[in-house]
């Protein structure tokens, strides 16, 4: 089996990447390495200035993923500053900021680097579309999961399970993708 370091803080974040990527035979260890996330105007930008910190600090292969909510009828917002925008206001923040809006479209986007010692950085990423609830439901997941329900499901993501949710999140289709272009790159398992 295939070991790389996952470089979050986010013990949620590391247990959906290492439940999905462990179907592909690549295992994953979390390492909460000092990396500053930077402010940038968007998701690949903060993730590609954080993979060429960690090419400087990683001696081994890793991964690195952001993520972002993107309410249509808020123009994108949280988006790039979602992580943030959680800490100072949280869903229901997000709920008041909607209050009285007909449009409750929204997305959720991923974007995952790749990094080896004296190699390139490659991008993979993942979308999911769907609609925020009018209240917060659910108690599994992190952040804004008891408020986003993906489509094809009724429920929203704090009210599935691990393998229910990464049928659906843009965390699971960015490692899904990034799965299939390791195991070739590096032979199947």
């Amino acid at each position: 089996m295939r070991t790389l370091l996952f470089i979050t803080g986010n013990k949620g974040k590391f247990i959906e990447a290492k439940t999905l990527l462990g179907e592909f035979g690549i295992e994953v260890e979390q390492a909460d390495l000092d990396i500053i996330e930077p402010q940038a105007e968007t998701l690949e930008e903060v993730v590609e200035e954080c993979a060429r910190e960690a090419l400087r600090i990683a001696e081994r292969s890793f991964i690195i993923e952001d993520s972002g909510l993107f309410v249509n009828a808020l123009n994108g917002f949280p988006g790039v500053y979602s992580s943030y925008v959680y800490r100072k206001i949280g869903c229901e923040g997000i709920l008041k900021l909607l209050a009285g809006s007909a449009d409750r479209s929204a997305y959720f986007m991923a974007v995952l680097a790749y990094g080896e010692p004296r190699g390139e950085i490659r991008i993979f990423t993942g979308r999911v579309d769907g609609t925020i609830a009018t209240e917060t439901r659910g108690k599994s997941g992190f952040g804004y999961d008891p408020l986003f329900i993906p489509l094809g499901s009724s429920l929203t993501f704090a009210e599935m399970g691990i393998e229910e949710k990464n049928k659906f999140s843009h965390r699971a289709r960015a490692l899904r993708t990034f799965a299939s272009w390791f195991l070739k790159k590096h032979g199947e398992k």
